[in-house]
């Protein structure tokens, strides 16, 4: 996983609550797979929302061993998680999930706060 694993959406405003990001049992696993052979204990999935993309935000999913002011940790399943405070009020509800088939491969975001789509397939309206 690297930071340029990103998928896009828009959100018209921030969401009051606060995240309950979960992680699927398939998403974990491959997580602490992924963890594993980076061979680094100090290491924690980030999840964060940023600027970017074709609607207007992203998703940015990386491995970071830093602690920002206002993080947000969270225990998935065994698996540890960090979302920094901007970010935090955009994931609420939202569910990441792996993906390994034939078609497709890779990490997905269910996030409720997020709907639409455009023709990238990898931005959402919000």
């Amino acid at each position: 996983m690297t930071a340029s694993d990103t998928t896009s959406i828009e959100l018209t405003s921030a969401p009051t609550e606060a995240p309950s990001l979960s992680l699927t049992p398939a998403a974990a696993e491959k997580v602490r797979l992924l963890l594993d052979q980076e061979g680094r204990d100090d290491l924690r999935l980030r999840v964060a929302v940023q600027p970017g993309g074709c609607s207007g935000f992203q998703y940015q999913l990386f491995f970071d061993e830093r602690s920002l002011d206002g993080d947000i940790e969270l225990d998935q399943t065994g698996v540890p998680v960090v979302v920094d405070r901007m970010s935090a009020p955009y994931l609420g509800g939202a569910t990441i999930d792996f993906t390994d088939t034939i078609e497709q491969q890779g990490f997905t975001i269910d996030n409720p706060n997020a709907s639409g789509g455009c023709a990238c397939g990898n931005s959402f309206c919000g």
